[in-house]
């Protein structure tokens, strides 16, 4: 279960893009929700997935949606966490280094982002892990007006937004993972929100017939007591496979006002790769996601996964990320770990080492380019650990948020990894990232 950062990363993708980038792994490529991070992450890499869903070498893993992505919703309260993964996203389930990145963002920076109506971290295992990378980073600039006052006259359902997510995972072997999904959230009675999505996604693998895939998805976010809810269920279509269901639950408790827990619980199809569609594998997750605000520019973000696949196998991951503002400047500390009981990437496709660690030093800048344009670039640099084989891990990665209405914004972004999602035999790994947002609020 790779790690988004959608932008944090998500966290199938769906990151995430907060970093939950959308929820931790979204399986892309192991760079995509994540954290590339720094935004985005693990999320659906295919931490985004895409490497999104969760986090993967690249994103750090594609099951975590955003996804698998890392994707992680910030805290209720006033502190701003950013991600992928506003992320990050893709189809949230795992996480993967894939632009070994994250960011989260300080309170007085922006106010929490909400392309889906809740706000994201950005920092996220899919940067490290593309599988769980799944949805974009969400940018910490873009705020929803405040919900209606509940009476009588005004207990209708209304349209709130509509954000429209595009992601595309590419790699030196041949597999590229292209996700577009489009989610509409719906304002209920009594702040409750109702999230509906959908999309058209590609696999392409050499040696793999190519495959398409239409999500439909329908999510709940409401409170009971001191806890967020946000359940989500829908299925996958398939071109030439049968339909799969998907199920998700996140709940968010705030444990001290600077402290926020979120446990995870997600099955999906695992959607890594082409292959990995192919042989029909799918995979249940669980884990959960800490944000400390330690002080007004310091922050901790921790994820824990736990993977059962229906081939028999087993996961485990962690990623730990610190960070340090200096004004419009960063600097961070990643460290992701992940391990299988079993390689089962000839038989059953997907990236499943015994023993992978990742571990690197981050700095950015994150500021106005124009009074309408606001960018964050990154760059990291450590070593990677792959069946106790050592080689250096680098990535960098650039994303920009322009407001062109008060009513719409749109988000463009790249990021490069050479942090592994595959067994290469000795030869050398990198992957890329295109992702864009954008986002209409009514």
């Amino acid at each position: 279960m790779p790690l988004i950062l959608e932008s944090l990363p998500s966290i199938s993708s769906n990151y995430h893009r907060l970093f939950f980038v959308r929820s931790l792994p979204h399986p892309s490529t192991i760079a995509h929700y994540v954290i590339f991070l720094g935004c985005w992450i693990p999320v659906q890499a295919s931490f985004a997935y895409p490497i999104a869903s969760h986090l993967t070498a690249s994103n750090f893993h594609p099951t975590f949606e955003t996804p698998p992505s890392i994707a992680w919703t910030a805290p209720e309260s006033d502190l701003v966490p950013a991600t992928d993964q506003t992320v990050a996203k893709r189809d949230q389930s795992t996480i993967a280094p894939d632009s070994a990145s994250w960011e989260i963002v300080n309170q007085d920076d922006l106010q929490p982002v909400k392309s889906n109506g809740t706000p994201v971290i950005i920092a996220g295992a899919d940067n490290f892990n593309p599988a769980l990378q799944l949805l974009p980073p969400q940018p910490e600039t873009f705020e929803l007006p405040n919900p209606p006052t509940v009476s009588p006259a005004n207990s209708a359902i209304a349209l709130e937004a509509l954000t429209t997510d595009f992601r595309s995972d590419y790699d030196n072997f041949g597999q590229q993972n292209q996700f577009i999904e489009e989610t509409a959230r719906f304002r209920l009675p009594n702040d409750e929100a109702l999230r509906v999505k959908t999309g058209f996604n590609t696999f392409q693998q050499r040696g793999v017939e190519s495959i398409i895939n239409i999500p439909l998805q329908v999510g709940w976010e409401g409170k009971w007591g001191p806890f967020k809810l946000r359940p989500t269920a829908g299925v996958d279509i398939f071109d030439r496979l049968s339909l799969k269901p998907n199920l998700n639950l996140e709940i968010e408790t705030k444990l001290f006002r600077n402290i926020t827990l979120m446990g995870v619980v997600e099955q999906a199809p695992y959607k890594f790769n082409a292959k990995t569609l192919d042989n029909e594998i799918s995979a249940w997750h669980f884990g959960t996601n800490l944000f400390w605000q330690i002080d007004r520019d310091t922050s901790l973000f921790s994820l824990l996964r736990f993977g059962n696949y229906n081939d028999g196998n087993h996961e485990q991951q962690s990623f730990t990320r610190l960070e340090r503002k200096f004004g419009d400047f960063f600097a961070a500390a990643n460290l992701f770990n992940w391990s299988y009981d079993n390689n089962f990437e000839t038989r059953s496709g997907y990236f499943s080492p015994p023993d992978f660690l990742v571990y690197n030093g981050e700095i950015g800048w994150q500021g106005d380019v124009f009074k309408f344009l606001r960018c964050r670039v990154a760059a990291s640099l450590g070593r990677q650990r792959l069946n106790g084989d050592y080689s250096g891990a680098r990535s960098y990665q650039a994303h920009c948020t322009a407001k062109l209405s008060p009513n719409f914004e749109a988000d463009f972004g790249y990021s490069f990894s050479d942090i592994q999602n595959r067994n290469t035999s000795g030869n050398g790994f990198n992957s890329q990232s295109l992702t864009g947002q954008l986002r209409f609020k009514f």
